[in-house]
């Protein structure tokens, strides 16, 4: 992990996997301190939407929640596995806690996700769609095409990934992960990160530049 390379603490939240979805809201935003994605790493795309994530895990999964307020709120891509990272998306990449390689999970605003194991940027195998009916998705808005152009508008998104999705069979003690806000083919392009990214054009496949979440311990 690079120097300036952010850390975060995920709380426990016993049970989380089996809450409702008004209920695993509630507990995030009573339990997590918000984190903003707002490290600007490339001069050339300034515009940034105000984005923070709330992170929590139980012993069987962990939990984001992305609140956003931007000025494009856009979603065409409603296929798993699409390009959803030219939508209004949201996208937690982590470390493969047992050896080399990274997971990317990416959301559009509308819960359409891409789910990959890779090794680098082009150098990925996908999950089918068994395993990505596995990660738990819920927001504010509703799974249908959308394209708004107007300042303040505001959404949200939560995702719960079984730990066994990261070939794990209960909570590690930390996790090496990065956090994301982009929108290639909105009317503003953007690429935001949690933890700062020292690369010369916009890429997120850079484990080297992951921070760190620690995992508090549940009895």
């Amino acid at each position: 992990m690079n120097n300036n390379a952010k850390t975060t603490t995920a709380p426990f939240v016993e049970g989380l996997e089996s809450l409702s979805d008004e209920q695993l809201v509630a507990a995030l935003r009573e339990v997590c301190t918000p984190n903003p994605i707002d490290s600007l790493n490339w001069a050339e795309y300034s515009y940034a939407p105000t984005v923070n994530f709330r992170i929590a895990h139980s012993h069987r999964a962990v939990t984001v929640m992305f609140e956003v307020e931007e000025s494009n709120v856009k979603a065409v891509t409603l296929n798993s596995n699409g390009p959803v990272w030219e939508d209004s998306c949201v996208e937690f990449f982590v470390a493969n806690p047992k050896g080399e390689g990274y997971f990317n999970f990416e959301i559009n605003c509308i819960g359409t996700a891409l789910a990959a194991f890779r090794r680098s940027r082009n150098d990925a195998a996908h999950f089918d769609q068994q395993k990505i009916d596995r990660i738990r998705r819920f927001g504010s808005l509703a799974h249908e095409p959308i394209d708004i152009v107007r300042e303040g508008q505001k959404w949200w998104m939560v995702e719960v990934i079984p730990f066994e999705l990261l070939g794990l069979e209960e909570a590690p003690d930390h996790l090496e992960a990065n956090f994301y806000k982009c929108g290639d083919k909105c009317a503003q392009m953007h690429f935001l990160s949690w933890s700062p990214i020292a690369l010369p054009q916009p890429n997120f496949h850079c484990p080297e530049f992951f921070g760190r979440v620690e995992l508090t311990r549940g009895e």
